[in-house]
């Protein structure tokens, strides 16, 4: 009787298992280790120019600070979105504006377009936080060696703007 059940639920998690090959990953991404439990990858923002982008898988959105985001304002790479509630790690709770930046990159290889980020007070670090690595998604975050493996990524398209050098990455 008890093996019933154990089979329905092994047929209900094998119909939601998508096991990863490794032809599925586009982009492979070296990550720079500062601590055993911290790692950053290059990245770069349309509009904005080269970012260092702290990796934090328990991040749920990406993060920019004001200083960037009133360049992004002034190049006109980004528009308001939302207001969020967010949950610090320490507990706390803020609020803070979602902007939808034009492009990111990962890496310098991999571009996403119109990529969701919070914007924190004062002049806090860039976050890469889970909005946009599902979207890279199969990826693998390994720690030796410190790497992303990331699927999905666009390396040529077409530019939304052509006078805008941090998109050149888009153009062939």
């Amino acid at each position: 009787m008890k093996t019933l059940p154990r089979r329905l639920a092994f047929a209900f998690l094998a119909g939601t298992v998508h096991l990863a090959s490794a032809g599925e990953f586009d982009m492979s991404v070296d990550m720079r280790a500062t601590s055993s439990t911290t790692f950053y990858v290059e990245g770069r923002i349309a509009g904005l120019g080269a970012v260092d982008l702290m990796v934090d898988t328990g991040s749920g959105y990406t993060t920019i600070n004001e200083e960037m985001l009133a360049q992004l304002k002034s190049s006109g790479a980004v528009r308001y979105v939302k207001e969020l509630r967010g949950r610090l790690a320490n507990g706390s709770e803020i609020d803070v504006p979602v902007y939808a930046i034009e492009a990111l990159s990962i890496g310098g290889g991999c571009w996403l377009k119109d990529v969701e980020a919070a914007v924190f007070p004062g002049s806090t670090r860039a976050i890469l936080g889970l909005n946009v690595l599902q979207r890279t998604a199969p990826f693998i975050f390994s720690f030796e060696p410190p790497r992303l493996q990331l699927s999905h990524c666009t390396t040529t398209a077409e530019a939304s703007s052509g006078d805008n050098p941090d998109l050149a990455a888009f153009a062939e």
